[in-house]
């Protein structure tokens, strides 16, 4: 599958369509979910043409890996998760509902989450 250059996370990285922005640094891209599953509910996304976290692992530069994930635990603790505790989970696939085609993760927290699956 080839990235498709207008989904909506590279147009909100580009700009075009407006978010709530939480964070941004070089390697990555967070804001506030439209539809929050839990009290906090952030996307990060990496700023590069990354279809699903296979790919990005498989084609990002390892300063590109390290920088968005440092980026995740910024976000987590701008967002004051790290002593209550959070969530992060990224879909890949249509098994596994990936909406959007371009790597992100999501950052849930702000209460108790339960168990892995509803």
């Amino acid at each position: 599958m080839a990235y498709d250059k207008n989904n909506i996370f590279a147009q909100i990285l580009r700009g075009e369509i407006p978010c709530r922005k939480v964070y941004e640094d070089a390697f990555a891209f967070a804001f506030e979910d439209i539809a929050p599953a839990a009290p906090k509910h952030v996307l990060v996304v990496p700023k590069g043409e990354y279809i699903s976290l296979h790919d990005f692992a498989a084609h990002a530069p390892g300063a590109m890996v390290k920088g968005f994930f440092d980026s995740i635990t910024r976000v987590a603790a701008k967002l004051g998760l790290e002593e209550s505790g959070y969530r992060i989970v990224s879909n890949h696939g249509p098994d596994a509902a990936q909406s959007v085609p371009h790597f992100h993760v999501h950052i849930l927290g702000g209460r108790s989450l339960g168990g892995l699956l509803p």
